[in-house]
């Protein structure tokens, strides 16, 4: 009788143990408030690269906080805490999506694309279009001025611009009467490039010579390497490089500077034309963790109207100006292909980025 008892007292006992374990679990994550019928979610972890001042960004982003919690809400999720992180470098984001420490994070298509076994990419920020898009340089020199489009774009493109050197005037005049460029075109004339991490002064070039000449910058014979784009083209309007490698309204940048500062009588866009132009270059990402536990595909769908919404709003707009987002649209993965090509060739030919 005694061990019966005792049987029996175990089985009390393993159930009660049974039924705290599940009622303790309507405290995670997952579970549904009585009064909204929404789903808890106790933190979401949201991660910035540092393109700018660390404090700078947090300060900027403060009220992305209220402003994700409230589109979430009206999305069926209740957020107790919108957490806001920088990372010490972007490898530092990237790896956090990857471990599912971060569960958001606003990251350039580069460093999606190193991690994007973590990660996956929800939303393209979108940035004021211009008037000229072409893959043909000569449609952009018929068409001068390049000017702003009330169009937005998820994409810009990196530009190869001749100047009004005698070796440039010559290949311009080669490209606006459709013959040809060579090799040794090309590589008799003086470069202006950026540091090997540009992605429009080094990186897409770089992309176009392969994809064209099976060649790429470090076989170019007079390639140099100017510290800033202002440098870049007081060097073409002095006639020092031939050629610069830049993105595509730089022009409407440095038009006043080319007549007040680099000395030139005529106008930029009558001294200039283009003898190529790149794939396009997709702009910064909305992506989401793979890994965390929080990011199903019914939160990821929430999370991916949440910033539409949020980038269509002013007060929005304001928080994502600290990296000139203008709004954002849904991405694909395929979108950021030129961007693991390029990756690809910076790896094949060594250089550190």
């Amino acid at each position: 009788m005694f061990k019966k008892s005792k049987n029996l007292l175990l089985f009390v006992l393993a159930l009660g143990l049974i039924i705290f374990v599940g009622c303790s679990s309507d405290d995670s994550s997952d579970a549904v408030d009585n009064e909204t019928g929404n789903t808890k979610i106790e933190k979401l972890v949201v991660g910035f690269v540092p393109s700018r001042e660390p404090d700078e960004i947090v300060t900027a982003t403060e009220p992305l906080k209220e402003l994700l919690t409230k589109e979430l809400a009206t999305a069926g999720y209740d957020v107790e805490e919108v957490e806001i992180t920088v990372g010490t470098n972007y490898e530092a984001i990237g790896e956090g999506l990857s471990a599912g420490t971060i569960d958001i994070a606003l990251i350039p298509g580069g460093t999606y694309v190193l991690y994007d076994d973590g990660a996956e990419v929800i939303l393209t920020a979108t940035r004021d279009g211009l008037s000229n898009d072409s893959d043909d340089p000569k449609d952009w020199n018929q068409n001068k001025p390049t000017e702003a489009s009330d169009e937005q774009t998820t994409s810009y493109r990196s530009i190869i611009i001749a100047g009004p050197s005698e070796k440039g005037q010559e290949l311009a005049s080669k490209v606006n009467n459709d013959e040809e460029l060579t090799w040794e075109d090309l590589n008799s004339a003086t470069w202006s490039v950026m540091s090997s991490s540009s992605p429009a002064g080094y990186i897409y070039p770089a992309l176009w010579l392969d994809e064209n000449y099976d060649q790429t910058i470090t076989d170019l014979e007079q390639a140099i390497i100017s510290d800033s784009y202002g440098s870049a083209f007081a060097r073409l309007a002095s006639g020092q490089v031939d050629i610069v490698l830049t993105y595509a309204d730089a022009r409407r940048d440095f038009e006043e500077k080319w007549n007040d500062e680099y000395g030139q009588s005529a106008t930029i866009w009558d001294e200039t034309d283009l003898i190529g132009v790149t794939p396009p270059v997709y702009n910064d990402t909305v992506s989401v963790s793979r890994t965390s536990d929080k990011m199903d595909d019914a939160l990821t769908a929430a999370v991916q109207e949440a910033f539409i919404n949020i980038g269509d709003s002013e007060e929005g707009k304001e928080v994502i100006a600290i990296y000139s987002h203008q709004g954002y649209q849904k991405a694909d993965d395929s979108d950021y292909d030129n961007e693991r090509k390029a990756q690809e060739l910076i790896k094949e030919i060594g250089v550190d980025q």
